[in-house]
Parts: C-alpha cells; structure tokens; sequence
C-alpha cells in the first residue's frame, strides 16, 4: 500500500518536471520563432551587422541587483542613530531602495533575533542560547522606531511596530515599513481559501475580522455576511463565496465603523464596498469559502477553521487532505474557546495536534501566542513545513489580533514566479461568468502565464466539440478599477467581444491567438491514490473531477491495477474520460476526484 507522504513526493515530481518540459518546449519554439524573423530581417537589410547581434545580458547588473536585496538591515539602523546630515540622507535613500526592490513592502528588526525553535514552542528565555543579530539597548530600539517612522514618512510610505518587547536583556522590535501602492489595481493580494465543517465558525471569523465588531456569541458577527431571507431566518449562512480584508499602508486593518450598533441591517448597510478598500488599502486579503475557491484559486494559504467544541470532524478533514494534496499552506484556527469547557478544548488540540504531525500531514504545528510568534512565521510561511495554530474566540476578542498581524504580512499570490510564468505564452483559466447590461459578457479568473493588453485578440475555448472562438478584450479591470495591462499570477476580469454569456462555463480558457488551437482533452491517464472509498472502485465509476478550474464528471475507463478494483489506499495507472464534453488539461496538472465520501487524488501522465 502506497503512503500518502511518498505519493504526494511523487506526483509533486511529475507536476514540476511536466512544468518545466512544457515551459522549454515553449522558450525554445519562442527561440525559433525569433530566429526565424531575424534571419529574415539579415536577408532583406545584409549591411546592417546590428540585425544579426543578439541582445547582451548585462550580467554584472543581475549580479548587483542580487547582492543588493541581502542589504544588511544593521546599517542602515547605524546611519539612522547618526546625527551626521550625510548619513540622514543616505539612510533616506537606502530605505527608499529597499522598499522598491521589495515591492514596497520589508520587514526591519531592531535589536536581537531569538531562536526560532526556542520562540516557537514558547520556551524563550533571556537565557535561551542562539541569539543573532547586533544587541541594542531600550532607548537605542525607541529610538531607532522614531527615527525610522520619520524617515518613511518622508519617502511617501508609513511605518507599523509590529510588536516590541521592552525589558532588559533582549529589547526588540519588528517594524513593517510600506509604501502605498501607485494605484488601485496595482495593490497587493492575498487569496486564502477560507474552509471548515459547517457551524465550525467560518462566517463568525469572517465577520470579526472584515467587519471589526466581536461577536455577542448568538450570531452578531456573521450578519454582515447574509445576503439571502432565509440566512437571517436560519442564522446560518449557505451563499457566502469571498470577503475581502484591506490593510492601510499604516499596517492597520480597513474596517466599517460597525461596532457602536447591534442591529443587523445597520451592519449589513455599513459594510464597506471593493472600491472602498481598493482605494485605502496597501494590501488586500481575498477570503473564499468555498471547496471550488481551493481548487481553482490558486490560494497562497487555506485557513482551516476548526471548532473547539466539536474538533475536527466531517468537511474539515476533507478540506485537510484536498489542501495537502494541492500541497498548499495550511493555517489552523481553533474558534470557540471561550464557550468550550478546557478540558474539551485540550482534546481538540492534542486531536489538531496528532493529525498535523501524522506521516499524512507531516507538518511542525506552532501555537501562535505572541506578535512576535505571527510575525516571525508569516515572513517564512510555505518555504517550510510549519503550520501556525490560532486559538481564537470571536466574543472575547482573544487572539485576533495576532491573526490580524499575520494575515498583514502574508506575501502576495502574485509573487510566485514558479508557479505563474510572465515569460510563456498567455493562458488565464475562467473561474465566474457574467452578463453584464451595456458591457456584454465579463470573465473573471486568474492569468496562469504570459502578459496580456486590452485590444488583444486571444481564444476561448474549448466548447462542447472542443473547438476555440477567436474573440478580443474590450477592456479589463483588476480590482473594479480599470487597467491596460495584466500579467501572470493575477487576477483579472475581462469583457469579451461578441460572446454570448451562454458560450462561456467555468473552467474554459482564454489563450493567446495561434494558427494551431490548443487540444482539448476528452480522454487522459493519471497516476491516482485512493484515500478512501468503502468498497472497490472499478471500471465505469463515476466520480466528479476537480483539475485547476476544470469541475466535471469523469467515469473510469481503465486500470493497471492486476484485479482490475481499486480500494482504499491502493495505487494505479487510471484511464479517465470526461462525460459532457471536452476540456482544456495539461500532463502534470494535479487532479482530485470526489463522490459522497470517496476521495483520489492524483497527477495527470498523459493525455489519450
């Protein structure tokens, strides 16, 4: 029987060397491509030697601008305590610099780094050995934190003390330095997928934390979010797809002024709109809850809500396991604990706790105590296998504020060059549809490569013979502010010339306009694991399949597997094919497949 940890190593191996292939089959047919148009620009023009040069790549400057990103933090905060009015210049400049090359966004410690292991399990001491970085004393941290709030002001940026530990022995602090972003649709974001059982506390957290007012423990909280009678009727919300969570260039969150009130259409009526936050905010969190926004939102983290008065049950395991096998950041946080009696809240830690650690999950849980704890994590989060936990109570207020202060740092989802390539062709999956009055039909979803312009004729396919449209881009917007320009890694909206709303479905792409339409797939092979099914698995199952944005019913049409059934935590080479139509895969996409309470998760091979 194959264990989870060794598949999910092998279908992580397959994805990325199935990216890589398909990325230099790519850069090299780019290559010819341009080969070709400059051979032909030497035979029409053979006196001009500068058409057959090819561009020289000034590697001294990428080798000075990667020396310069390792700046090291301690001279500029020497050059800060100068009174010299050379080094106050110079320090303006280099701060000035550093937020530029971090994308208007670095982190600066003031005094000395504790040991993470140490920090982390809650057992710092003064005495604790491993301490890093150059000692500063009280006055010197104060300020150090004056001197760089002044200095970023007048750069145009705010500063944050995220925490500061003022006592003798090891005086630190953290300050977020930020620089608002130049316009609306060039700010920062974050999307999360928000998921959980139901009545875990997924909409409470969300009101909390979008809203600013705590709960009154009978549901205050939440109201904010209905949208439909029947969610006031019931009290329990069933259409809640994302909220967004806006941070200032001060570092602090963007909230309503909701909290003076508790009744619910006054909440409702003062939730503030996109376009309010776009235009405050340096940095916006997307918030989705539902199964589809893990799938097909490309999320930076999942924040798996967990109940301490029930532990996690039914859904939440579920979203555990699809989170892991998309091998995506998990955030636990445990709600309730103010309701939940201790020694219920103790089982549903050791439970959270034996499950994260099990060859399955295989991650370093960290319990969140501190402003320090959140900072420190949030500013390596994903690059190691630690999953932070938050005890939260959304009536007492207790340890929201270090959600808050994790949630701000978060790196952006745009930022992962790996995942989205600027340099390859374009290539944007459609994840929401709609018919908007005077404007046509509008897409949203997420640039998977490439760079796009308004104006610019692309494809839109495949429909249900797996054939492409040629249409254009009447314009875009990122955020509802409109832009000329869009690259990978993003998340854009576009009106489509001459589409009807009825030709479009989740999951269809829109890729750049070639003499060759890309292949639509009815048929593919995959290497599968069972997680869990209570009985066999054989040939013409059905189960619905979810791949990238792609949602559809496959049914089973072969297998390697000797007696031809697949049961729990078997493995095999699976033949699949699409029942309604044909869609847009690529080999090495990762793909899980799901009905009632069977659950595969695999790596596409091959396509049939």
């Amino acid at each position: 029987m194959t264990t989870l940890r060794s598949f999910q190593n092998e279908i992580e191996e397959i994805h990325n060397r199935e990216v890589t292939r398909q990325r230099q089959i790519t850069t090299a047919t780019t290559m010819e491509n341009a080969a070709k148009v400059m051979k032909g620009k030497a035979k029409e023009n053979v006196d001009t030697p500068a058409a057959k040069e090819e561009p020289r790549r000034d590697t001294q400057g990428e080798a000075r601008a990667g020396s310069a990103v390792d700046e090291d933090d301690d001279e500029i905060l020497n050059l800060l305590l100068s009174k010299e009015p050379a080094d106050r210049d110079a320090v303006r400049d280099r701060i000035a610099a550093l937020l530029t090359r971090h994308n208007g966004e670095y982190v600066i410690r003031i005094g000395e780094r504790p040991p993470r292991e140490e920090l982390y399990s809650g057992e710092l001491t003064d005495e604790s050995a491993g301490w890093k970085g150059a000692s500063r004393s009280i006055e010197d941290v104060q300020t150090l934190v004056q001197e760089l709030t002044k200095t970023v002001e007048e750069v145009g940026g705010r500063a944050l003390a995220l925490f500061d530990v003022m006592k003798a022995g090891h005086p630190r602090t953290a300050v977020l330095l930020r620089l608002p972003p130049p316009n609306v649709s060039l700010t920062p974001e974050v999307r999360c997928a928000v998921v959980g059982n139901v009545d875990s506390g997924k909409s409470t957290t969300l009101g909390v934390l979008t809203r600013g007012m705590l709960d009154d423990g009978r549901g205050k909280a939440r109201v904010g979010l209905f949208r439909h009678k029947h969610e006031l009727e019931t009290g329990r919300t069933s259409s809640v797809g994302m909220e967004i969570l806006g941070f200032a260039p001060s570092g602090q969150p963007i909230l309503p002024n909701t909290s003076h009130t508790a009744d619910p259409d006054t909440i409702r009526r003062e939730k503030l709109g996109w376009e309010e936050i776009s235009l405050q905010a340096a940095k916006i969190k997307y918030l989705k809850t539902t199964l589809y926004g893990l799938t097909s939102g490309a999320p930076s983290c999942v924040i798996l809500i967990v109940g301490a008065n029930a532990g996690l049950i039914g859904m939440s395991k579920e979203h555990l396991a699809i989170a892991l096998a998309l091998s995506v950041p998990v955030v636990v946080c445990i709600t309730k604990i103010d309701m939940t009696p201790p020694n219920v809240l103790a089982e549903t830690v050791k439970q959270v706790v034996k499950i994260l650690k099990s060859p399955g999950c295989r991650k370093t849980p960290v319990f969140v105590k501190s402003a320090e704890t959140a900072a420190d994590i949030a500013t390596s989060f994903g690059s190691d296998r630690i999953c932070p936990i938050f005890q939260l109570s959304n009536v007492t207020g207790q340890g929201l504020d270090f959600l808050r202060t994790f949630l701000n740092l978060l790196p952006s989802s745009e930022g992962d060059k790996e995942k989205f390539a600027v340099d390859q062709p374009f290539e944007y999956s459609i994840t929401e549809v709609w018919s908007v009055p005077y404007v046509g039909t509008v897409v949203n979803g997420i640039i998977n490569s490439g760079v796009v312009k308004a104006g610019d004729t692309v494809m839109l396919g495949p429909d249900s013979n797996g054939n492409y449209t040629t249409t254009m881009i009447k314009s875009m917007q990122r955020k509802r502010a409109n832009v000329n320009t869009a690259e990978a890694g993003q998340c854009v909206s576009f009106a489509l010339k001459r589409i009807r709303r009825a030709a479009v479905r989740k999951g269809m792409v829109l890729v750049h306009k070639t003499d060759a339409a890309p292949r639509a797939v009815k048929q593919f092979e995959g290497q599968v694991l069972i997680l869990y099914h209570n009985t066999t698995l054989q040939k013409n199952y059905q189960a619905m399949l979810h791949c990238g944005a792609v949602r559809q019913t496959v049914r089973i049409t072969g297998m390697d597997h000797p007696q031809g059934v697949l049961r729990t935590g078997d493995r095999a080479t699976v033949q699949f094919e699409f029942i309604s139509h044909p869609e847009f895969v690529k080999e090495g996409m990762k793909l899980l497949f799901r009905e009632g309470k069977t659950k595969g998760l695999g790596v596409i091979t091959r396509l049939l």
